[in-house]
């Protein structure tokens, strides 16, 4: 059966007031996908057709006529029923039979007490015609059509070169797998996500369910998920970590480290790494038989920005996760890019998922590495705020997504070094207790003239320590610039080394 001589077009099927979210989010990950994205032209969902003189059912089942796949997702409930007692999800899943379209069907979760008896009639019909998937969650959700897309372009030879991490791992065997670790990974997705296989399932038997096969031959995924030596096959599938003296990346560097081996391994190591070289505060057994530690940055947060790069990077770049530790910030850096429906200010919102790389990310849900698809950066931003600290920033910067989570920096030792006359002391001083100084209120607690006091404010603006709020009148006020400039402050650090060093020239 050839191609379509058009992108594919695909129609998602299902109740729409059980899974309104979940058909929204999955269109945005079949339109967002790198790799999809360059196969499917359109994706039908009917909530977003406009209001027109048609009935309803002539229109679906059109759609139904004109589309490549049929992608159902059955859930409990069956919809509403017309007067022969169909509903719309059957009627267009027996349109796309009788048109004999591709049908892919996933069953929304494993207990079938709660589903209605009509539905239940469907699942059963759909099962005796062809083979569907159960899944749980948004996550095993997008890995089965994933895997289920990749299959049908392949069959029909649109795949020149598959995706990543569907490929056949070049040169590698079951054997090259270790067993520790997949012991490991079926005890763990037991206890946290219910994973139904049993701890003495086979290798084989593993990677099919997690679609992690290509053939015989374990997939790049599973190789970086379970193999024994991945950097054997994936040179740069690493993690670098570096912490920084100050607040610039330059050598020499404080510390560094490059971890390899396994996903998994590389997240622990890398998030032991930052707990280790940041501050911590440990208080007292009051409340209990251990004696509870704060870090300077939450950890959850940490392993949260750390598990996110590993999980979406680009697989195909020769550059490496980074993470990179300095006085006043956490940068984790991930080789990509954002997926097509994705901007920067949408990650600090609700957003769906469209994960890099499917496969791996849903193996890195089951052992819960990552919570709920599409949540990872709106939790760093709760935990942030909950600590004090700033939200996360996103950025694409050289090829790389890049998210920052800010430190408290304004500590005695990093004001220190930052030349503040007496004056400007008792401002920081008055800024940490209070969030926000006037110039009259400067004037009042520095006993400063007008002039002394705009030059006070302008060094500490320059210096990246304020921000000004309002232009001028009684609204005008300065806040401590929680998120620094690092850029201008280190351009303010370097000009200000040039001017020392002519004097020092010109004393000599």
């Amino acid at each position: 059966m050839p191609m379509p001589a058009t992108r594919l077009r695909i129609i998602v099927s299902s109740v729409q007031k059980e899974f309104a979210t979940l058909r929204r989010d999955l269109k945005a990950f079949l339109l967002g996908d790198a790799f999809l994205r360059r196969f499917v032209a359109e994706v039908f969902l009917f909530e977003e057709l406009p209001a027109s003189d048609q009935r309803a059912d002539h229109v679906y089942l059109a759609e139904v006529e004109r589309c490549d796949i049929y992608l159902g997702v059955l859930g409990c409930q069956y919809g509403h029923e017309d007067a022969q007692g169909i509903s719309p999800t059957e009627h267009e899943y027996l349109h796309a039979t009788k048109h004999r379209k591709t049908r892919l069907i996933f069953v929304w979760g494993t207990d079938d007490s709660q589903r209605a008896p009509r539905m239940m009639k469907l699942i059963r019909r759909a099962s005796a015609e062809l083979v569907r998937r159960r899944v749980e969650d948004t996550n095993a959700l997008n890995a089965e059509v994933y895997a289920s897309l990749v299959d049908y372009l392949d069959r029909r030879g649109a795949l020149r070169v598959p995706p990543f991490d569907t490929a056949a791992c070049h040169g590698a065997s079951l054997q090259d797998l270790s067993r520790k670790r997949i012991d490991w990974f079926l005890e763990t997705a037991q206890r946290e996500r219910g994973f139904p296989l049993k701890p003495n399932t086979t290798t084989k038997a593993l990677l099919t369910h997690l679609n992690l096969l290509d053939g015989s031959k374990p997939t790049n995924a599973a190789m970086l998920l379970f193999g024994s030596t991945p950097q054997r096959f994936h040179r740069t599938a690493e993690t670098k970590c570096v912490r920084c003296h100050g607040t610039e990346y330059c050598r020499p560097f404080a510390s560094q480290q490059i971890y390899t081996g396994d996903l998994f391994e590389q997240v622990d190591q890398a998030r032991d790494f930052v707990l280790g070289k940041i501050d911590r505060a440990v208080g007292t057994r009051a409340a209990g038989p251990t004696a509870p530690a704060t870090y300077e940055l939450p950890p959850d947060a940490i392993a949260e920005a750390i598990v996110n790069a590993v999980a979406h990077r680009d697989y195909n770049s020769n550059a490496s996760v980074e993470v990179r530790l300095f006085a006043d910030r956490l940068e984790v850096w991930n080789p990509g890019t954002l997926p097509g429906t994705l901007t920067l200010e949408s990650l600090h919102g609700d957003h769906p998922s469209v994960p890099f790389n499917p496969l791996i990310a849903e193996s890195l849900y089951l052992t819960r590495y990552i919570e709920k698809a599409g949540s990872g950066t709106q939790r760093m931003s709760e935990l942030c705020r909950e600590a004090g600290l700033p939200e996360p920033d996103y950025e694409l910067r050289q090829g790389s997504f890049v998210l920052t989570i800010w430190k408290d920096w304004f500590t005695d030792e990093m004001l220190a070094g930052c030349g503040l006359n007496e004056r400007q002391v008792k401002a920081i001083a008055h800024l940490k207790r209070f969030g926000r100084i006037t110039n009259r209120e400067y004037q009042h607690l520095t006993g400063a003239i007008p002039r002394t006091a705009a030059r006070d404010f302008d060094e500490l603006s320059k210096k990246g320590l304020l921000a000004k709020v309002g232009r001028t009148g009684r609204s005008a006020h300065y806040v401590l610039n929680r998120k620094r400039d690092v850029k201008r402050t280190n351009r303010t650090k370097r000009q200000t080394g040039h001017e020392q060093d002519k004097q020092d020239i010109s004393a000599s």
